[in-house]
């Protein structure tokens, strides 16, 4: 029968009419949660969901997760279709026994939508990776979340009393992109877990040439998570690590191109500056990253701000603020 209930974040619920309210800004992608008696069976350090966490259980990052009746929720989502106000729908799974056959039955259920199907999950065997495929899932997503195996390990694997092994997640990466194909496969990774921008970087170019994209977050300290007390990135070390990786995956720029400074700071972009400035002129380094249609409203920040992934395209201001954080404040210099 599967899962009777799901969870579905806040804004998706709001503009499915699930809720009454009014989103600072809609998503553009429908999120969704799979359902669970308890926590997830994994225990990374900065997830509400986590098996050792006292978060709240109906949220993920800073997004409350309310459930609802599957049944409510996907009729209202299929009446939605292509003409709604989402270009796609995203299944994240947490981790525990039945995940992957709850996912697969949700997945089914979702085709009556329309819209292209990406899910977010465990690593998973190349045998499952193909039942995935073969269920019209367009994308899929394993998040790496640590720049570097010792983060990893602190954070997601033995250290934190989690099952993960970075190994295994690498592997899993590779067998999807062989699998879904290069461009269709995206990982997460969190600035703010204690890595260098040198680490952050190698590894977005790394799997670019896999043919990966990764989908950029800042670590948002929850309470209630092991890293509750732990402080988010300065903004103006995101805005460089946003730039980095839109000039990887756009290939204007290689991480061997690129200078750091002995602490592994990102000093130097490896373009001329006018090259730098026109890569940041549309806005889109800073937005939300990810697959595409996918704006992620206020997953890291609070609405108030600051805003670290943009989910709508900037204002002259903010581009501004933006260009100017990520080259320094000394960009002036560079004429303009």
């Amino acid at each position: 029968m599967g899962l009777q209930r799901i969870r579905i974040s806040l804004g998706t619920a709001i503009s499915l009419g699930l809720i009454e309210g009014r989103a600072a800004v809609p998503p553009t992608t429908a999120y969704l949660l799979t359902y669970h008696e308890g926590r997830c069976s994994s225990n990374c350090a900065f997830c509400p969901q986590a098996r050792g966490a006292s978060s709240d259980a109906d949220k993920l990052s800073r997004v409350s997760w309310p459930a609802f009746p599957t049944e409510d929720a996907l009729a209202k989502l299929a009446a939605a279709g292509r003409g709604g106000p989402f270009k796609r729908v995203c299944l994240q799974v947490i981790n525990y026994e039945g995940a992957f056959e709850d996912s697969l039955n949700l997945i089914a259920r979702l085709r009556s939508s329309g819209l292209p199907i990406s899910i977010s999950c465990q690593p998973l065997s190349p045998s499952r990776l193909r039942e995935l495929r073969g269920a019209d899932v367009e994308r899929v997503g394993i998040p790496l979340d640590a720049a570097s195996e010792e983060v990893f390990e602190r954070v997601k694997g033995e250290l934190a009393g989690g099952p993960y092994k970075w190994a295994e997640h690498l592997r899993s990466l590779r067998s999807a992109v062989s699998i879904f194909g290069k461009g269709m496969v995206t990982t997460h990774l969190i600035v703010g877990l204690g890595e260098r921008d040198a680490d952050l970087c190698k590894l977005i170019q790394e799997l670019s040439d896999l043919g990966i994209s990764t989908a950029l977050f800042a670590l948002s300290p929850i309470k209630g998570t092991a890293l509750e007390g732990s402080a988010p990135p300065s903004l103006a070390r995101y805005r460089k690590i946003q730039l980095a990786r839109y000039l990887i995956e756009k290939g204007l720029s290689r991480f061997e191109r690129m200078g750091f400074d002995e602490g592994g700071r990102i000093i130097d972009f490896g373009m001329r500056p006018h090259e730098l400035l026109k890569a940041m002129g549309s806005g889109e380094p800073f937005e939300t990253s990810g697959c595409p249609g996918c704006n992620r409203p206020f997953y890291t920040e609070r609405a108030g701000g600051p805003i670290y992934n943009f989910p709508r395209p900037l204002r002259e201001e903010e581009l501004r603020e933006a260009m100017a954080m990520a080259i320094g404040r000394d960009g002036i210099a560079w004429g303009w």
